[in-house]
């Protein structure tokens, strides 16, 4: 039977309902870390700082007084999320640097460019990442969930390694997930070029990713620098853009049904800034976060031998000794 206030019931209880839900949202998403904790003198450098959790981090960063260098492919958008971080929070020392993780002479450039203009890093985040993309390489040629999400920041890390050690306290921050559980080394075929599984291909970045942490965190025993690998959760990014499922009529039944219980990017990315800031962490040496809680990865990610493997095939793919002299040949020229 209508009724002449039913427009109005109708809209009342479609907004009561959504705003239960975003509430809901926010309290199942959890508590932002700690904001009277302040980052002034830090420099910090994000990657993957135009969306989702790595630019809410950078924003949180500059909020808490730190300098900030967002690391990114796209220059435009970069700029333009800047100039709003700066107006956000009233920190005019923000700035975009062109950074591509699937291309490693992009990331040698960056560092090269980043050591003459900063003599000091504290907190290297690395975030940018992929998931899920049809199947391709990267511009050296390695797959590119392999090549974005582990071997890029692999390289970008050990060429910094020594500016954070004179910068010493630091923090190295890895943005890892729960689907390294799933993960396996396909020592056979890295690359997956016999054939490709995208998921097999992410989850395996996603436990490289921790492999690589574990035996940073080791390797740098002793320097001042810590390692941590962080985990945000099911979080609402754009990282699932490739995923099949997005592109489908299925994002409007699955997605809507997930939602409430997925965390905003803004809550997402306290994972970070926790990891970096924290002084209870000042020691970590390759432990995982949850949370901002401390929990134990997959055995098979704590495996030193599989950790030590995959160190080496990674200095060999990415030319890592080329690199180092390419830097050193800047450095003195």
């Amino acid at each position: 039977m209508w009724v002449p206030n039913m427009p109005i019931v109708i809209v009342s209880t479609v907004a009561a309902t959504a705003g239960g839900l975003c509430l809901f949202k926010d309290f199942y998403g959890g508590p932002p870390y700690d904001k009277n904790v302040k980052a002034e003198g830090k420099v910090v450098i994000v990657t993957g700082a135009t969306s989702g959790i790595g630019r809410e981090a950078a924003w949180d960063f500059a909020r808490r007084g730190a300098k900030v260098f967002m690391a990114c492919r796209n220059m435009e958008t970069c700029e333009e999320v800047r100039r709003n971080i700066v107006l956000e929070s009233s920190n005019k020392f923000v700035y975009c640097r062109p950074c591509d993780m699937a291309s490693t002479e992009s990331i040698r450039k960056f560092v090269e460019r980043f050591k003459s203009e900063e003599p000091q890093l504290h907190v290297l985040v690395n975030n940018a990442g992929v998931m899920e993309p049809p199947a391709s390489v990267t511009r050296d040629g390695f797959e590119t969930q392999f090549g974005v999400n582990h071997l890029g920041h692999f390289l970008l890390t050990n060429l910094l390694l020594d500016t954070l050690k004179e910068s010493a306290p630091s923090r190295v921050i890895t943005v890892t997930g729960s689907v390294h559980q799933r993960g396996q080394i396909n020592k056979d075929d890295l690359n997956f070029a016999k054939k490709y599984d995208a998921p097999a291909a992410y989850a395996q970045s996603k436990l490289a990713n921790l492999l690589f942490v574990r035996e940073l965190g080791r390797r740098l025993l002793g320097t001042g620098v810590s390692v941590v690998a962080v985990d945000p959760g099911l979080t609402d990014t754009n990282i699932t853009r490739h995923m099949s499922v997005m592109k489908s009529v299925s994002r409007f039944i699955v997605y809507p049904m997930f939602w409430p219980f997925m965390k905003s990017s803004k809550i997402g990315s306290q994972v970070i800034v926790h990891a970096a800031l924290d002084p209870a962490l000042s020691d970590c040496s390759g432990d995982y976060y949850v949370d901002m809680k401390k929990k134990e990865p997959s055995k098979l990610a704590q495996d030193y031998e599989l950790a030590s493997w995959l160190w080496k095939v990674s200095e060999k793919w990415t030319k890592l000794d080329q690199h180092k002299a390419a830097l050193a040949q800047a450095k003195a020229a």
